[in-house]
């Protein structure tokens, strides 16, 4: 029993020892088959860890071209001053009489006010922001070697912040203008201005996004950036790490009146082409057509039959404007402008400003469930807007509404052919925002001038209807959720 024993060891002895040797063959033929791959297909080195860049070079060679704007100027009594967009500032705060004295009598105050720009031509040429040398009757240009000048106001556009100084001087050190375009997200950028009168003073941090729409500002989409700027940077350059300027900083996202982590400088490609003009004809020209938009939520494109929420919503058409002589119509969708696509409703405006008065253009609409093509003559937009934006307010959300048609005198009165008063207001109607005196003016782009037009539609509707309202001066659809 003990001999067997023995064999049956060294049987599986062996067994165990011929195993090993193929294994070990087998493996030896993976580790040449793997070696030669890795051959074939080199294993990438690892990423380069990201540091900040080093800016002294650009402060350097670029900082004396970045000067001191600085405006005096008188407004009427009682009326606060705005040289910065950057929300009022405290009586109490130290830099108050920093920018604004009491001085002069007969109902007018004195305005000081500081700014930054910077030289963009070497004969004199200047870019700053609209708002700094608003309200200016004296305009005093610094430079970094301290010499200063008197400067001439060639001209302003309010609607981007974009003015342009003259100062009598040759030979001036100059920025390089780049191609905001090609702004990535990420990017380190550099602002160089006089934050709180400070000459010179240089802050970095990253572009946050692009093509930012903000409030009231139609036309300018702006770049976002972590930059520190504060009152005084405005009007002053935003540079790339090539050295190249991208961006006039213009303002902040504030309730303190100092920077909060949010800063937005308008793109240096809207900026020079607003220089032209200016420079040109001392005003700018731009397209024009004539709608109110919005823009298109999950609900409304659910209520239009969109597959995602894109486009211009048209809530309401100038009578007798270029887009009304088109045809285009309320509770149409653009979608997109001579072939570029309009993906937000603040995307619309800037692509109109930009066309000559008198081009022809091309819309791609959404209008009842189909795409169509229509050609606008586009028309001058002197002061009116290109398509503004109405910020009526959005709800969630069967109708809970009670309404009447409206008198003759109401529809005189509110200027429209027909429409139905809300009266009460509860249900899916009340959370989607539908407020007593509201004007319903169609369901789903189709006109309702009585009770039993809409109870029809609402019965061929789905679960998603989208209201046009009149509300007060403006016109919004509201998308209501039946469930």
């Amino acid at each position: 029993m003990q001999r067997l024993k023995l064999k049956r060891i060294g049987l599986a002895l062996a067994l165990f020892c011929a195993l090993a040797v193929g294994y070990t063959a087998r493996g030896v033929h993976l580790a040449d088959a793997r070696a030669a791959a890795s051959e074939q297909t080199p294993t990438p080195p690892p990423a380069p860890p990201v540091s900040p860049p080093d800016f002294s070079s650009i402060v350097k060679r670029f900082g004396p071209a970045v000067v001191n704007v600085s405006i005096t100027g008188t407004v009427k009594a009682g009326e606060q001053p705005t040289p910065f967009p950057f929300g009022q500032i405290d009586p109490n705060d130290p830099f108050y009489q920093f920018f604004k004295h009491f001085q002069v009598p007969q109902g007018e105050e004195m305005v000081h006010g500081l700014g930054s720009g910077f030289i963009v031509k070497s004969d004199g040429v200047i870019l700053t922001n609209a708002h700094v040398v608003a309200n200016a009757s004296q305009v005093t240009v610094k430079l970094t070697d301290g010499r200063e000048f008197k400067a001439k106001v060639i001209g302003v556009d309010k609607p981007t912040d974009i003015a342009v100084l003259k100062i009598d001087a040759k030979g001036l050190p100059t920025v390089d203008i780049g191609d905001s375009s090609n702004v990535q997200v990420g990017a380190w950028v550099l602002a160089i201005g006089s934050p709180f009168g400070f000459e010179n003073s240089a802050s970095a941090g990253i572009v946050s996004a692009k093509a930012r729409s903000l409030p009231n500002e139609s036309y300018v989409p702006f770049l976002q950036t972590d930059v520190p700027v504060n009152p005084g940077n405005s009007g002053g350059p935003l540079f790339d790490t090539s050295g190249k300027v991208i961006g006039v900083n213009s303002q902040i996202y504030t309730n303190s009146g100092g920077y909060q982590g949010l800063s937005f400088a308008i793109p240096i490609d809207v900026a020079m082409k607003v220089e032209g003009e200016l420079a040109a004809h001392g005003k700018v020209t731009r397209g024009r057509l004539g709608v109110t938009i919005q823009d298109v939520n999950q609900e409304l494109a659910d209520s239009f039959g969109l597959k995602k929420p894109e486009g211009a919503l048209v809530s309401q058409v100038e009578k007798g404007s270029p887009a009304d002589k088109a045809g285009i119509e309320p509770g149409d969708v653009i979608l997109k402008l001579d072939g570029h696509e309009v993906t937000h409703s603040s995307d619309l405006p800037p692509m109109v400003s930009d066309l000559a008065p008198g081009a022809r253009a091309e819309l791609q609409v959404w209008r009842k469930g189909a795409t169509r093509s229509l050609d606008v003559v586009v028309g001058e937009n002197a002061e009116g807007q290109v398509a503004s934006a109405d910020q009526g307010g959005q709800g969630h959300g069967r109708l809970g509404l009670a309404v009447r048609p409206l008198t003759p005198e109401e529809r005189q009165q509110a200027g429209v052919g027909a429409g139905l008063l809300v009266e009460q207001v509860s249900g899916p109607a009340a959370r989607a925002g539908i407020e007593p005196g509201d004007v319903v003016l169609s369901l789903n782009g189709t006109p309702v001038k009585n009770v039993d037009e809409m109870r029809g539609l609402l019965s061929h509707a789905g679960k998603h209807v989208a209201l046009l309202v009149k509300r007060g001066e403006g016109r919004l659809f509201v998308p209501v959720d039946l469930g």
